[in-house]
């Protein structure tokens, strides 16, 4: 196997035609799961503006400066340390039983969550809803940051259910 087979597609990805309910609701899950994160994240930017505030005094103002990075290592901190779990979810995915998957043979690590996090604010920066709209014609719901990535979001508790009867059809066949 040479190195470029592990950036190929995965044959068994899932097929909304033969198990669509790893995709039932999937966008409108993954939208409240946005908005239970951003709530989140906000908290955590507020607690560190807040340490960082207290901390400029200490330091004679030094820390100060800190505060204009506050948001965005609060966010890379975030999702490093939920999509890069083995638990593969933010909080707010989890809530909605949505978990992120690769779509090719590579591992779902932290670099990958970060990557993915990084496309995601960078597409929905430039035109959120241009980014909504194109995950509703593609068959997995895909938004653009998730072809790029070479990720899928799919429901947690049928995905379960469906990888063991999948692995199941495939030790039969051998």
């Amino acid at each position: 196997m040479s190195q470029y087979d592990t950036y190929a597609p995965r044959p068994n990805l899932p097929d909304p035609a033969t198990a669509p309910e790893l995709f039932e609701g999937v966008l409108t899950r993954r939208v409240l799961a946005y908005l239970i994160d951003l709530a989140i994240i906000g908290v955590l930017v507020i607690a560190f503006s807040i340490v960082g505030f207290i901390a400029g005094f200490l330091t004679f103002g030094l820390a100060w400066v800190a505060l204009l990075f506050v948001v965005p290592i609060t966010i890379v901190i975030y999702y490093a340390a939920t999509l890069g779990s083995h638990k593969r979810a933010t909080v707010g995915m989890q809530a909605m039983d949505i978990v992120l998957t690769p779509t090719r043979g590579q591992p779902l690590d932290g670099w990958m969550a970060l990557v993915h996090a990084a496309v995601f604010w960078i597409t929905f920066a430039i035109c959120w809803p241009i980014s909504l709209l194109f995950a509703l014609f593609t068959p997995r719901r895909q938004m653009i940051h998730d072809l790029i990535c070479g990720t899928l979001m799919v429901r947690r508790s049928p995905m379960t259910r469906h990888w063991q009867a999948h692995n199941r059809r495939s030790q039969e066949a051998y």
